[in-house]
């Protein structure tokens, strides 16, 4: 098992989809020709053919559309978006068809695609190129919603979601993509509908995902060195969330945070944390806390970002606080 980068990760599973089925089409901006805007899908038009890896016009609506239309028919399309904020172009598409045609066919057409796009912030990316949407999309019934963070996860979810009957909106965070991380050379599935426990902890429940496992990995350390004991989930999948793994790690550590990207007003974190409280009351021993980016537009200013953005020496203060009681 040698480490891997996080974008060669998802190259790999989208050359051996293409290779496996014939049915799996790959098309986008500038997907085949440089690879992508990240270089995520190089070399698939060189192996597959231009039939099966294409480019697409600057039209988010008509591509996505169109591969609502080739899934209806038989096809498996991956889609992708070179920007998650462009999915608010595709949005009709995603939500209004995409995502409900199972439904309004009473089970008679399924729409087996995957649409892939990248999130979050990076160095002067701007406020329209920085938004993290996973909210709006995780209430949206007939969509799946994954986001992985390591290159063992891109691999493994990115395979099963393409091979997933139902419409998957696949996130990636183009800061991840030049992370490493063991990825075996075997092929293997990772479920859809699983979080993963990054570390174990016995004192506070920390539940993030994508770029935010990163910063709770950093805080667990931090939090360590003062003898807290925390335990870090990435939820992988965030619709469906798999509470059953939140649930058992609240039960023996009596407290939780959520930790996210996005804008704290409106973002998931909330839906988990009134999600939480309902269901895991007796366990928690203290309120439930969350951190996210504060509710103004992304600053293109590098030195601005860290004013709006959750920050790890505030996150790691206030959950030492959280434990300051514990017995």
């Amino acid at each position: 098992m040698e480490d891997t980068f996080y974008w060669r990760a998802i190259n790999r599973a989208l050359d051996e989809e293409l290779a496996r089925d014939d049915c799996v089409l790959l098309f986008g901006e500038d997907v085949a020709l440089p690879g992508g805007v990240f270089g995520v899908t190089r070399g698939l038009v060189d192996r597959h053919g231009g039939d099966r890896v294409f480019d697409t016009p600057i039209s988010e609506s008509a591509f996505v559309g169109a591969a609502v239309g080739a899934a209806m028919a038989g096809m498996r399309p991956v889609a992708e978006l070179m920007f998650m904020d462009f999915s608010l172009v595709a949005s009709d598409q995603i939500i209004n068809h995409a995502a409900k045609v199972r439904f309004m066919s009473q089970g008679g057409f399924g729409v087996p695609l995957v649409i892939r796009a990248q999130q979050g912030v990076s160095p002067a990316s701007s406020a329209q190129h920085s938004q993290s949407l996973e909210a709006m999309f995780c209430g949206v019934p007939g969509l799946k919603v994954v986001a992985a963070a390591t290159p063992t996860d891109a691999y493994g979810m990115l395979k099963s979601a393409i091979r997933d009957d139902d419409p998957v909106l696949f996130l990636e965070h183009r800061v991840l993509y030049a992370t490493q991380g063991p990825l075996a050379e075997e092929e293997f599935l990772e479920p859809l509908d699983k979080a993963r426990i990054v570390r174990k902890g016995d004192d506070l429940t920390l539940a993030t995902w994508l770029h935010g496992v990163l910063w709770a990995e950093e805080v667990a350390d931090r939090l360590a060195e003062r003898d807290i004991g925390v335990e870090v989930i990435d939820l992988r999948s965030l619709q469906p969330i798999d509470y059953a793994t939140l649930g058992e790690s609240i039960g023996k550590t009596g407290r939780a945070a959520i930790l996210h990207e996005a804008i704290r007003t409106g973002g998931l974190g909330a839906e988990i944390a009134a999600t939480l409280a309902e269901t895991q009351a007796d366990s928690l021993r203290e309120p439930l806390r969350r951190f996210g980016a504060a509710f103004v537009p992304m600053a293109v200013a590098p030195t601005l970002v860290p004013a709006l953005q959750p920050q790890v020496d505030d996150v790691v203060e206030a959950l030492s606080g959280m434990v300051a009681a514990k017995s």
